[in-house]
């Protein structure tokens, strides 16, 4: 005798999911985590370099030639800072390859420049977060390089990593062959990002005590979010106001650019 096995299934209890609360959730979640990434992906902000220089013991000695550039995380060459040499800066070699690397040899688009130095002193550059043809770069690691000579060959050169983003930081690493009281200090600008177009949009002041005006804005919806995802404010206008909301970071999406904004609100 053959006995078969019969399987009962348990009836599909509709009831037990709300696809519309899922899908609501899951949308909200996607769109926190779009505004976050948006909102941290291109801070603007300044980058300043202090270093005191010394001699490498070279024949030429006290006078020198002496690069600081920046590269990004990749080790592709960004942009020259400072650069204070003329027909002796063939022998800043670690330089001249990065500039080289780029296609733009030696390239000192709004760098301080000047000719051979001809004695040592404390240096002192800044970066404002874009590259050498003008275009704000993403948030991210990079690595300040400087380089010095005082004779027909390569000197001392030295790197500092440091990160872009919203966060201000300032450090002071070790003195290295060549350069002492290195300071790096980034300044992030917590009142506006660039948009798709290049503009800098805006937002003041910032922190601030929730009351705050948008600039440079185009007409449309303006939404205010918690670092929850919640919405907390909607309105078409570039006057806000979220006083009324606990101190703590928000979010502004700005739709008709698709631009997102970080606000502090503090007392």
């Amino acid at each position: 005798m053959v006995f078969k096995r019969i399987l009962y299934l348990k009836p599909f209890n509709k009831t037990a999911i709300k696809p519309t609360a899922i899908m609501k959730k899951l949308l909200l979640t996607m769109l926190l985590a779009t505004i976050l990434g948006t909102a941290m992906a291109q801070t603007t902000g300044e980058f300043n370099v202090t270093v005191t220089t010394s001699e490498t013991g070279g024949n030429y000695a006290p006078r020198n030639v002496v690069a600081i550039w920046i590269e990004d995380g990749q080790g592709n060459f960004v942009k020259t800072l400072l650069a204070y040499a003329a027909t002796r800066k063939t022998h800043l070699n670690t330089w001249q390859a990065s500039t080289n690397n780029a296609g733009s040899e030696f390239n000192t688009v709004d760098a301080i420049t000047g000719a051979t130095q001809n004695s040592h002193a404390t240096r002192t550059c800044t970066w404002d977060g874009t590259d050498y043809l003008g275009n704000e770069v993403s948030d991210g690691d990079y690595t300040v390089w400087m380089e010095l000579t005082d004779k027909n060959s390569t000197g001392n050169y030295s790197s500092f990593s440091f990160t872009k983003g919203p966060d201000d930081a300032v450090l002071t690493p070790d003195n290295e062959p060549s350069f002492s009281s290195v300071e790096l200090v980034w300044t992030a600008d917590q009142t506006g990002l660039i948009d798709n177009s290049g503009i800098k949009v805006s937002i003041s002041p910032n922190p601030g005590n929730g009351v705050f005006q948008l600039s440079n804005i185009p007409s449309g919806k303006i939404t205010v979010y918690n670092l929850a995802g919640k919405t907390i404010h909607t309105q078409y206008g570039n006057q806000i106001n979220i006083s009324g909301q606990p101190d703590g970071i928000y979010l502004v999406h700005i739709e008709q650019n698709s631009t997102i904004l970080k606000y502090i609100k503090s007392k």
